[in-house]
């Protein structure tokens, strides 16, 4: 039975144990003021998002803005970065299970990123367990203990700087129901923590930091600037207070840097380079265009093409404005049981942390504590300060074409048959509750598996030749599937590894690309 909270405010999932904790009446009113005025402009935004999609289709390429232009040639600069953010050499990034909070606050990064977007699937148990472990972290009550080992968990003394990255504008949170609605998981997760943790964040010398996901335009960062101007009004907090960073993880959102900065100028703190998402959103906006026909997924890497270009442009950007330019991700893992394999992979860590520490980033990302040190080295000897922000970059001039350069390589079985295997195990696990994965020596979120289906996609739609000769048709793709299925049976047969691979290759085979592959997956959690 639904749970009435208050007039036209229902909560229909369950409000088990310490749930009601966080559900308040008055925290789910906060929520519900948040969608009544906001959630129609959020909705408008995602058409908007379609209608561009259409002129790309059309043949339009991205640019930069022509009625944005006064922005982009204006001196302005972005409000004073908080004490607490002004170092962030190394960030860690995971889901928001209890275990994996305390053992990333205490792993040594300056910054632990609580994710609920791509690296939780967003069960409704995962969503409030989260807000209650984030609850728990701010009221000093954040321990666990394991119940298989029996170990015990507890936040050491100098934890790192705790970001809350919620939902993107485009995902739903359905458990939540205003006026007959469902609301955006977006406002639920940042409206449930600033309700119950602005305060308490601010009393032990930090504050309310976020990460926003998934934006493709300025005026999607006017509504996050909008939403933040009224969550400081109605909880009494000073216009400022809440700090986010953004994540520049679309193709259409990298030709606004700028302007997304100056609409957030009161509350941004900086950029950071999402560049597995960058990669899909690539694929998604432009890959039903021949020209823009992308290699093997290997191949496309950090300093070269379209990647190398919007990494450089937003070190640039943001330098320009007083703003961090944070670097991407390294997804290694430790290779377990194979002492050359981790030796190659920290060192493809190393390497790529060195170009980032030399381009001029301010920080990076990993997905696993191990790799801390390593990073770390790496920012500690390149970048002896707390930040290089007065790396300006000033003579470099990064084009529109630069920005869309295609990666050069080759299309291959073994990427084909990588791309399935990814695919597939990531959307079980989804399917299955989780939403970081470690899948053959990387740790894949939501944005990997987004890789993968709209590759194979492309591929199909545009009749890609193989470096072998073949072209790949959805006849060679349903082949290599079915050989690929019989392993992944063999080896992690489940109901849910049937429904991913359902889901999969109809997304893969279908005429039409959907915006997300979370989108269909969220029905079926």
């Amino acid at each position: 039975m639904p749970l009435d909270i208050a007039a036209n405010i229902q909560v229909t999932g369950p409000v088990a144990g310490r749930a009601a904790e966080v559900l308040t009446p008055e925290a789910l009113d906060f929520v519900a003021d948040l969608h009544r005025r906001f959630d129609t402009r959020r909705r408008e935004l995602l058409q908007a998002r379609q209608a561009r999609q259409a002129r790309f289709d059309a043949g339009e390429l991205p640019d930069f803005l022509a009625e944005t232009a006064h922005v982009r040639a204006a001196d302005w600069s972005v409000a004073p970065v908080p004490a607490d953010l002004l170092d962030r050499r190394v960030e860690i990034t995971g889901p928001v299970d209890r275990k994996m909070i305390i053992n990333a606050l205490n792993c040594g990064a300056k910054v632990f990123m609580a994710d609920f977007e791509d690296a939780t699937a967003p069960t409704w148990e995962n969503v409030v367990e989260g807000q209650i472990n984030l609850k728990d972290r701010w009221s000093g009550q954040l321990t666990h203990v394991d119940p298989k080992s029996g170990k015990s968990y507890a936040m050491g003394a100098t934890p790192a700087v705790l970001k809350i990255r919620p939902r993107g504008w485009h995902l739903m949170e359905r458990h939540l129901e205003v006026d007959g609605q469902a609301v955006a998981g977006a406002l639920f997760d940042f409206g449930l923590y600033a309700f119950h943790n602005a305060k308490a964040t601010l009393a032990q010398g930090s504050g309310p930091y976020f990460y926003l996901p998934k934006l493709e335009s300025h005026l999607e960062a006017r509504l996050w600037n909008d939403v933040f101007v009224r969550a400081q009004e109605a909880l009494g907090l000073p216009v400022g207070t809440i700090k986010a960073t953004v994540l520049i993880e679309t193709i259409p959102a990298a030709f606004e840097m700028d302007e997304i900065l100056f609409e957030l100028k009161d509350h941004i703190v900086g950029l950071n380079c999402g560049r597995w998402d960058y990669i899909f959103s690539f694929i998604k906006r432009l890959g039903r265009t021949p020209a823009f026909l992308t290699p093997d997924r290997s191949a496309m890497v950090m300093g070269k093409a379209f990647l190398g270009a919007y990494s450089l442009k937003l070190i640039q950007t943001c330098h320009r404005r007083g703003a961090f330019a944070m670097g991407g991700m390294a997804a290694q893992i430790p290779v377990k049981g194979d002492d050359a394999a981790n030796q190659a992979a920290f060192a493809k860590v190393k390497a790529d942390k060195e170009r980032e520490a030399g381009s001029g980033h301010d920080g990076t990302w990993v997905a696993h504590p191990d790799l801390v040190p390593v990073a770390m080295e790496v920012f500690d000897r390149l970048m002896p300060s707390a930040n290089q922000r007065d790396k300006t970059l000033e003579g470099l001039e990064i084009t529109a074409a630069q920005m869309l350069e295609l990666h050069e390589g080759v299309r291959t079985e073994a990427g084909v048959r990588e791309n399935i295997r990814v695919g597939v195990r990531y959307t079980q696990a989804w399917l299955e509750g989780r939403g970081a994965v470690p899948l053959y020596n990387l740790m894949e979120d939501a944005a990997t598996a987004e890789i993968c289906r709209t590759q194979l996609w492309q591929w199909i739609r545009l009749g890609a030749e193989l470096d072998d000769g073949r072209v790949l048709t959805s006849e060679l793709f349903v082949s290599l599937f079915t050989q690929e299925m019989e392993a992944l049976r063999r080896d992690f047969g489940s109901p849910r590894l049937e429904a991913a691979a359902e889901l999969f290759t109809r997304m893969v085979l279908a005429d039409g690309l959907e915006e997300f592959l979370t989108l269909p997956a969220y029905d079926l959690i």
